[in-house]
């Protein structure tokens, strides 16, 4: 906030806290995969394919709340067919017994080469309880949104269509939202009309192409024009 101040305007805060083990408040570890070393930031940072923000991440954010009650009157073999994983030590379940809808089945994709493209997940546990609402603000970091975007539509629409998560019966995304997270030394090239001075560069036709407007925005935003979303 001190580095962005004005450019940006609260919508909803939400305050989060870590559980039982990185536990959500459904009871299972949250982001037991995630990447670690190298691979992490091969899984997060925008590398050569856009070079104009190499570095710089993207997140995609949202807020579930939980129906638990209906959640613990669950069995528990059942939530760990619903999650992929045992709930007490948190061992993945053998694909010879995991549901094609388990959470961790949905959300695990690879490319055409068949290699797998990870995010980093750094979800938080929330809840209020005067307000009787508890859930996970799901936080998924990526070099490239169309990863996480893949996931979400595995989870939502099903792979194939109508095999769909089942976690989604007990918890419902409230909001979501896309941003770009540009790294610091971005931040400092940002010139005093919005514009990166590497983006004003014309010289070449796929810098053409990509160019925003040097002219600043109406609505007070950088004006850093398209970014790109291919994988």
């Amino acid at each position: 906030m001190a580095r962005l101040g004005s450019a940006l305007i609260i919508v909803d805060e939400t305050h989060g806290f870590k559980f039982f083990d990185d536990r959500d408040l459904i009871g299972f570890v949250d982001g037991t995969e995630n990447p670690t070393g190298q691979p992490c930031l091969d899984a997060v940072l925008i590398g050569e394919e856009d070079p104009d923000f190499a570095g710089a991440s993207y997140v995609i954010v949202q807020k579930y709340l939980h129906d638990l009650k209906a959640w613990n009157d669950v069995p528990i073999e059942q939530q760990e067919n619903i999650i992929g994983r045992k709930k007490l030590s948190d061992i993945e379940l053998l694909d010879s017994v995991k549901p094609s809808y388990a959470h961790n089945a949905l959300t695990s994709i690879n490319d055409e080469n068949g290699n797998q493209l990870d995010i980093v997940r750094d979800n938080m546990p929330f809840g209020e309880v005067g307000k009787g609402e508890y859930g996970t603000y799901f936080i998924g970091y990526a070099r490239s949104p169309s990863r996480t975007e893949r996931m979400l539509d595995n989870m939502f629409v099903g792979d194939p269509p109508g095999n769909y998560d089942r976690l989604l019966d007990f918890s419902t995304a409230i909001t979501g939202s896309l941003f770009f997270c540009p790294t610091i030394t971005f931040l400092d090239s940002v010139t005093a009309e919005g514009t990166p001075p590497s983006a004003l560069d014309t010289t070449s036709s796929e810098q053409s192409n990509t160019a925003p407007s040097p002219s600043p925005n109406s609505d007070g935003s950088l004006n850093i024009g398209p970014l790109k979303h291919e994988a």
